[in-house]
């Protein structure tokens, strides 16, 4: 995904992002903690969607984005091994 980040002066700091399909999306950081997010649809520079959060909402939809961090993957995995390495042992 690429990201830029751009400051709306008095607005807040602006998180455009496109993923790598292609869709493009924008995260406004207020300078009180709101976050609001846009969506957009094809080449248009107008939003086709936008949603507003408060500052407790942004932190559970991270939480929920967030994917485990990579020492709790490779600890699943190293438990996975053990677990067949120990059927094939008996």
């Amino acid at each position: 995904m690429r990201v830029n980040r751009t400051t709306a002066p008095g607005s807040g700091v602006i998180h455009h992002l496109v993923t790598r399909a292609g869709d493009r999306l924008c995260v406004l950081v207020r300078p009180d903690g709101h976050r609001q997010l846009f969506e957009y649809d094809g080449d248009s520079d107008q939003p086709t969607r936008a949603v507003g959060l408060a500052p407790d909402e942004a932190d559970q939809l991270a939480d929920i984005l967030h994917s485990r961090p990579i020492t709790d993957r490779v600890a699943a995995l190293e438990q996975r091994v053990d677990a067949l390495i120990g059927e094939r042992g008996r």
